[in-house]
């Protein structure tokens, strides 16, 4: 699924002015490729047993999962695009390029002010540009892939050029006319630059800067007409790729097998805890785990991992995704903290007050712009926010005629507010645990089910964003469990039921 693409006539003036006139390749301007490539869906089965793995496996490896995290991000991500990137003017590497660019634009200029000119570099040039501009065209565009071979013959041109005889400036204006039938309309206003563009060598610079900008034009086409197609397949297409992965390195599920191996030793030391707090517990039995239950909790560890590691091999296509929400989430949970906390200390001074906890979220999330960055001081962003809460509880007494905060009150507020950032600080502790409720609970409810479950105390001033984040989130879960859910079923089997005979991988998630 590529999508990008690798990378001079004399007196027959006749058959130029027909190419460039010809008014019946008009049926192939704006023309675009389409993919036709298919996915036939899959079971996984166990995978061979290797000792050893070859370069040629690593790379064909490395090749599915790139071809996996493309499509994946296609589907799921609507604005997902290639963008036209350099490097910064000012950078080092900026400077080489522009530097080496320079030499040889300079270095072909000279060639062609030589007498006689030296066109050994243009016709170069001019078949790279053939080149790209047959990369452009449908399957079934005959006349002008014909034509742009005939006019673009670098054996025609070298001939030319032996007896000085090319036109190149002819051969530039087909090859503008030609990119102008070819390119998308947001590029024409770049045409009509190139058509004013009188020196050959500014001009052929420009060709090339266009061409570039047509290449990623038409790669956002083709992302754009792959979409339907990946979104319809995606669960198949995701698990055979990741199949072949599995194929050609055994171990590309070593991460995801560990991941689960803790979620089920965390649920294994909850059953213990419960079971020691019940005196009547029979402690002899042997704990039924429930392997959706462990899958659920592995997921909801997702919310808090620490990303500076790797994250399990079945997940990497969401890392960015989860990344997010976890950041989102931790910046809600500040924000609940924070109108916890007032509410508690100075709740009877605002009781009357309308929309007070909304008017604190005005006030915090400004400052907690950024938090999860590494120069990011959260302590002195609570700070910061304590100082304002402070001024907005007392402005808001005063408007009503009520005394203000006396500053032992206004210090103890903005004290608590700073402690948020402590480890291990009861208050955080307790939001924490109610997102997390609300989370298990959210990934409880069968995926057909589109309501919310009830949101806990504490967290109604952030309701509209933990319901936008969490079906974000249950979203992410569900379609991982549809994909990936014949391995975690022959992992779990293996971890929980060991004596039991691996059969082939089940389609289906376990459940409860």
């Amino acid at each position: 699924m590529p999508l990008n693409d690798d990378q001079n006539s004399d007196s027959d003036s006749s058959r130029l002015s027909e190419s460039t006139a010809s008014s019946s390749d008009s049926e192939y301007s704006r023309q675009s490729f389409n993919s036709d490539s298919s996915s036939k869906p899959s079971s996984p089965a166990s995978s061979p047993p290797k000792t050893a793995i070859t370069f040629d496996e690593l790379m064909a490896a490395a090749r599915n999962l790139t071809d996996l995290t493309l499509a994946h991000e296609i589907a799921v991500n609507a604005n997902f695009c290639i963008k036209h990137e350099d490097f910064p003017q000012n950078s080092f590497a900026g400077t080489v390029k522009q530097i080496v660019h320079k030499a040889f634009w300079d270095h072909l200029e000279s060639e062609l002010n030589e007498d006689p000119p030296e066109y050994e570099h243009a016709i170069k040039l001019f078949e790279e540009i053939k080149e790209i501009l047959l990369s452009f065209l449908t399957p079934g565009a005959n006349r002008i892939h014909n034509q742009i071979c005939e006019v673009l013959d670098t054996d025609l041109i070298r001939q030319q050029a032996e007896h000085n005889a090319v036109d190149i400036h002819g051969l530039a204006n087909y090859i503008i006319n030609t990119m102008g039938k070819l390119c998308a309309p947001v590029r024409d206003n770049d045409i009509k630059q190139l058509k004013a563009t009188d020196n050959i060598v500014e001009l052929l610079r420009q060709i090339f800067r266009v061409l570039d900008l047509m290449k990623v034009d038409m790669a956002n086409y083709t992302i754009q007409n792959l979409r339907p197609y990946l979104q319809r397949n995606l669960v198949d297409y995701e698990r055979t790729k990741f199949q072949e992965i599995l194929e050609e390195t055994p171990s590309a599920l070593d991460l995801t097998t560990e991941w689960i191996k803790e979620s089920i030793e965390d649920e294994l030391s909850s059953i213990s805890d419960e079971s020691s707090s019940s005196p009547g517990a029979d402690s002899s039995s042997k704990p039924i785990i429930s392997p959706t239950l462990v899958l659920n909790n592995g997921y909801l560890k997702l919310l808090q991992w620490d990303y500076c590691k790797t994250i399990p091999e079945t997940l990497i296509t969401d890392e960015a995704r989860l990344q997010e929400l976890r950041e989102k989430l931790n910046q809600l949970k500040i924000i609940a903290c924070v109108c916890l906390i007032t509410n508690n200390m100075v709740g009877a001074a605002i009781v009357d007050v309308p929309d007070f906890a909304d008017q604190l979220k005005r006030i915090s999330v400004p400052l907690l712009e950024g938090m999860n960055k590494k120069t990011f001081d959260l302590k002195e962003a609570l700070n910061a926010i304590g100082v304002q809460i402070c001024s907005k509880v007392n402005r808001s007494l005063t408007e009503r005629g009520l005394p203000t905060l006396n500053e032992e009150m206004q210090s103890n507020l903005m004290g608590q507010i700073a402690h948020i950032v402590e480890e291990n600080n009861p208050v955080s502790s307790l939001i924490d645990k109610r997102i997390q409720f609300f989370m298990r609970s959210l990934l409880a409810l069968p995926s057909f089910q589109k309501c919310m479950p009830t949101m806990p105390g504490g967290l109604s001033v952030i309701q509209t964003e933990m319901e936008f984040i969490g079906s974000q989130y249950a979203s992410i879960v569900n379609f991982n469990k549809q994909v990936y859910g014949p391995f975690y079923a022959n992992i779990l089997r293996k971890l929980l039921f060991p004596e039991a005979p691996m059969g082939k991988a089940e389609t289906e998630t376990p459940t409860t």
